[in-house]
């Protein structure tokens, strides 16, 4: 027999494929002459392993989705035992019990006024799915005019375009805004900049000033305001105060707008809550969920909704109220099962109160990085920690963006064994909620070493 058959492709050769061939995501793809992709053959807990057998801790969840750790053997166990009863069914006219059983959970964990779970396929369609909704309400009770949103500076919501539109980092929306629908932006609550001595409480409350202005002048026009509770991720990990949730959800009320929570990324305990907007104690209109909802398995996504919202769309289908958004995949049985195991695991293990140990572990060890000569502040919600760095850091003085400094981070760190992909000059933590304590110790150190390396000249 030969290589192959018995073994399987080596990584030289696995990777010369994928370059004939494969265009990665969020990658400048002539980058992988000099780096070329990491051929993975297995993962188990917080650890990734390649071709050679060399592992990496992935302290980012493989991009924020992965909750209870690779091959989790009771996620395993349900979409094993859900592919030998129901792999797939259109779900228009159809139902089956993963499904069902899902959006009655979901609908259980959120708050109270949420009642209505549609679901999609990925994060961006979440977004998209809560934007015509917001807007087909206003049209089927006759509020027309009402076809604009707003949303934060440094926001993101995805790269399809209804979800990029109301995104606001420039690396990701400039080149397409000819394609985009036009936003109203007001400014972040974003609290690294705030004065030397003022809180995150008194800074939010200071921001939130301009997007009240922005309600009272444009309200019979606007469908819903959109935000990333506590934290904008894509943004550079820039975290804000709950109060600013608070009064939002008071000032949507009070001009008749939409709140529309998107929690896809921080969402499912990493803000150190099940939702960033308990936190707040509020409800939004429209609560968009995905990444963590399968435990990292497999693209799944929900739009949590209102009675009044639903009801505004039931009727006689020659009225045309009717909500016709579609995905071929929707309520995909494998997906469900595997979120329903993901929420299974919260309970059994009571997740949240376990994490609480950890994200002070986790804050503890990486808050020894803010005495570093080019370390701007070290910033955490929950199981996010964020280590900001830049080339003055008593002025803020960032490095020129062609640096690529986090780039540099990144190497180091997959030389080490730790995948950490910084975004931009910001390093940040979200590991699976699996993670043990030495390896928080490893991705810390790695993590301060990396940073070490790629500010010395």
């Amino acid at each position: 027999m030969n290589r192959s058959q018995n073994e399987g492709p080596t990584a030289d050769a696995l990777v010369a494929r994928d370059l004939r061939v494969v265009w990665h995501p969020c990658t400048q793809m002539k980058d992988h002459e000099t780096q070329p992709p990491i051929a993975v053959r297995r993962g188990e807990g917080a650890w990734l392993e390649d071709f050679a057998g060399r592992r990496y801790l992935d302290a980012v969840s493989s991009w924020w989705v992965n909750l209870f750790g690779h091959a989790n053997p009771r996620i395993n166990a349900a979409i094993s035992a859900q592919l030998g009863r129901l792999e797939h069914v259109i779900f228009a006219g159809f139902t089956h019990e993963p499904a069902v059983r899902l959006c009655e959970n979901l609908v259980a964990l959120t708050p109270s006024n949420l009642t209505r779970c549609f679901l999609a396929d990925n994060g961006s369609a979440a977004v998209e799915v809560a934007l015509k909704m917001s807007f087909h309400y206003w049209r089927n009770v006759g509020r027309a005019r009402k076809t604009r949103f707003i949303t934060l500076a440094n926001s993101y919501h995805g790269e399809t375009l209804g979800a990029l539109a109301v995104g606001n980092v420039d690396l990701y929306k400039d080149l397409y805004k000819p394609l985009l629908m036009d936003v109203l932006v007001a400014p972040s609550p974003d609290c690294y900049h705030r004065d030397p001595g003022e809180s995150w409480q008194d800074y939010s409350l200071r921001q939130f000033a301009a997007m009240e202005r922005l309600l009272a002048e444009h309200a019979d026009e606007v469908a819903a305001v959109i935000v990333e509770p506590l934290v904008q991720c894509a943004g550079g990990m820039r975290m804000y105060h709950p109060v600013y949730l608070a009064r939002l959800r008071e000032a949507c009320d009070h001009h008749g707008v939409h709140l529309i929570a998107d929690e896809i990324a921080v969402g499912f305990g990493r803000t150190g809550t099940l939702f960033a907007c308990e936190q707040a104690g509020i409800s939004p209109d429209f609560l968009c969920v995905s990444k963590g909802l399968t435990g990292g398995y497999l693209p799944l996504s929900a739009v949590l909704t209102t009675e009044n919202v639903y009801a505004a769309f039931y009727d006689d289908y020659a009225r045309l109220t009717a909500f016709l958004h579609s995905h071929s995949y929707t309520g995909n049985p494998l997906a469900c099962a595997a979120a329903l195991a993901t929420l299974d695991i919260f309970v059994a293990d009571d997740v949240i109160a376990a994490n609480r140990g950890k994200a002070a572990y986790l804050g503890a060890r990486a808050q020894r990085l803010a005495e570093h000569a080019h370390v701007t502040e070290v910033r955490q919600c929950g199981m996010i920690v964020a280590i900001e760095f830049a080339k003055n850091a008593r002025i803020r003085e960032p490095y020129n963006w062609t640096d690529r400094r986090g780039r540099r981070v990144n190497q180091y760190a997959l030389e080490h064994g730790v995948l950490l992909r910084p975004i931009g000059e910001v390093v940040y933590f979200m590991p699976p909620y699996i993670v043990t304590e030495s390896e928080i110790d490893l991705m810390v150190q790695v993590a301060a070493d990396g940073i070490e390396f790629a500010t010395c000249e």
